[in-house]
Parts: C-alpha cells; sequence; structure tokens
C-alpha cells in the first residue's frame, strides 16, 4: 500500500499537454476521428477490405492520440524507452497520411449518387469529419516541426517527416502489387520498392528507439549517400514500371472496377511521388550536411 501511495503521489498532471496549441491540436484530432467511426458504425455499411482499413485508420489514430494525451497529461511519458518527440512527430505524421487517404478511398467506394438517404448524410458527415481530422494532424505536423538548423529530434525535421510519408507511400504501393508472376523489369522494381521501404523503416525505428548513437558514422552523412542511392534506383523504377506495365496500350474495355491496369497506373503515380520525395529528401539532407545553422 505504501509503494502504491508513493508511485500516485510521484504522478503529476501537467494541464499544459491539453491546453497547449498542439494539445488543443490533438483533442481536436481525438474528438474528430470518434465522430468519424461512431458515424460510419452507425451506417453499418463499412465491409470489405477499403472499409475495414477507413475503420481501422480513424480507430488507430483515435487510440493512439488519446494515449499520448494522457501520458502527457501525467507525464508518464519520460519513463518509456524511446525518444517521445521523434515518435509524436513520426506518429502525427503517419495519422495525416492513413486520415488523408481514408478521406479519399471512402466516398469513392462507399458514398453513391444521388445521395439523398439518411445513411449517405450520414456517411457524408463522417467524410467531411475525416477532413477536418487530417488538417487537425496536419497543422499538428506544422507546429511540431523543428526549425532549420535543429536536429535534436530528427524526425520533426524535413528529412524525417520525409522518411515517413516515403515508409507510407511504398506501403500503398504494396497494397497495389497483384500476385502474380512479373517480368524482370517490373520484379527489380519491386526490389527497389522492399529495400528502400526496410531501409526507411529502420531509420525510423532507430530513430525512435534512439539507437542511432550506435551507428558507425554520423546520421547526416549516412541520409546523404542512402538518399542518393534510393533516388537513383527509383528513377529505374520511374522509367521501367510504366515500360513493362502498360506495353499493351490503352485500358482494356473488359477491366471492372477492381481493374489490374488501374492498379498499375496507381503505382506509376505512387513511384514518382516517391521519387519526389527522396530528391526533396537528399537536397534537405545535404544542406543539413555542408550548410550549416549559425
Amino acid at each position: 500500500v505504501g509503494e502504491l501511495a508513493g508511485t500516485m503521489a510521484m504522478v503529476t498532471v501537467n494541464l499544459h499537454a491539453v491546453t497547449s496549441w498542439v494539445g488543443i491540436t490533438r483533442l481536436f484530432a481525438v474528438v474528430l476521428s470518434c465522430i468519424a467511426f461512431s458515424l460510419v458504425a452507425s451506417t453499418g455499411d463499412f465491409k470489405g477490405s477499403y472499409g475495414t482499413w477507413c475503420m481501422f485508420t480513424w480507430c488507430f489514430c483515435f487510440a493512439v492520440t488519446l494515449l499520448v494525451l494522457v501520458l502527457e497529461l501525467l507525464e508518464l511519458y519520460p519513463k518509456l524507452p524511446l525518444s517521445w518527440d521523434d515518435f509524436t512527430s513520426a506518429f502525427s505524421m503517419l495519422a495525416a497520411l492513413m486520415v488523408f487517404t481514408t478521406s479519399v478511398v471512402f466516398p469513392s467506394i462507399f458514398i453513391g449518387s444521388p445521395c439523398s438517404s439518411s445513411k449517405c448524410a450520414r456517411q457524408a458527415v463522417a467524410t467531411t469529419v475525416s477532413f477536418l481530422c487530417f488538417f487537425a494532424y496536419a497543422l499538428e505536423v506544422g507546429l511540431t516541426r523543428t526549425k532549420p538548423g535543429d536536429i535534436s529530434s530528427f524526425l520533426s525535421t524535413v528529412p524525417g517527416l520525409l522518411k515517413v510519408f516515403e515508409a507510407y507511400v511504398a506501403c500503398l504501393i504494396f497494397s497495389l502489387l497483384e500476385p502474380y508472376n512479373l517480368k524482370a523489369g517490373l520484379q527489380w522494381c519491386v526490389a527497389v520498392y522492399s529495400i528502400c521501404f526496410i531501409i526507411t523503416f529502420l531509420i525510423i525505428i532507430f530513430t525512435i528507439g534512439r539507437c542511432l548513437t550506435y551507428m558507425p558514422c554520423p546520421l547526416e552523412k549516412m541520409l546523404v549517400g542512402y538518399n542518393t542511392l534510393a533516388l537513383m534506383m527509383y528513377i529505374t523504377a520511374t522509367v521501367l514500371w510504366p515500360f513493362y506495365s502498360f506495353q499493351e496500350g490503352k485500358r482494356p474495355n473488359t477491366c471492372g472496377r477492381n481493374c489490374w491496369w488501374d492498379k498499375d497506373l496507381g503505382v506509376t503515380f505512387l513511384t514518382i511521388f516517391n521519387l519526389i520525395a527522396y530528391l526533396v529528401d537528399l537536397v534537405y539532407s545535404t544542406r543539413m550536411v555542408f550548410i550549416r545553422a549559425p
């Protein structure tokens, strides 16, 4: 009983966690994500892989953001064996990307035209709330991003946020790949997506887990080398994927809604997005090494 009382006495309440701009933004994200999944759950229409993904996104972001608020409110996060600033920055960026994707996918799959029923109205409101939730997370990313020259929290910098973006886009690419025998050129593209995803994901995990000190070379120099290699690999994928995927020409007339041609086109655009991300990442990483803030 005495130990329990001592532990409770050590727990303090930090009201700044919910009264600061970042805290208020997180409170809005919690409320909005809760409203979104509650409205969709009330319709009962969220079956299939896309519906499951949308519900998972809202519930996951709601739960983790609420956990972050509680840990900061009770000042328990310093006891965790991780870099808290890096973790919250990476999560807010990931949540913004996930909620944005969900806000686009959900209405395109589940809302039809004309939209006149009560069920459709709730789905439309859920979509609007989801977009507002995305803006809340995007605002949190902007509020927590470190100033140029400060690399004390790597995942709060532009290169760190781009790492989360690159890993997420790679996951979207994997979700669009068809499970059939690929040509040699397409197999190389899949290898590019996989290798870059694994290395990027490890950088994120090592940063959050405070393992970067065990690396044999400074992070900034390692990023320049890796981003250069990843950029060259993505350039090849940007050329090879559409070249081998669209040799038959236009979209087949027999293609339905879940057409392989549409998925290959999606992979093409996502590859270009990641190519641009790695290019910007390389520019910022180079500036971190060769241009020091006074």
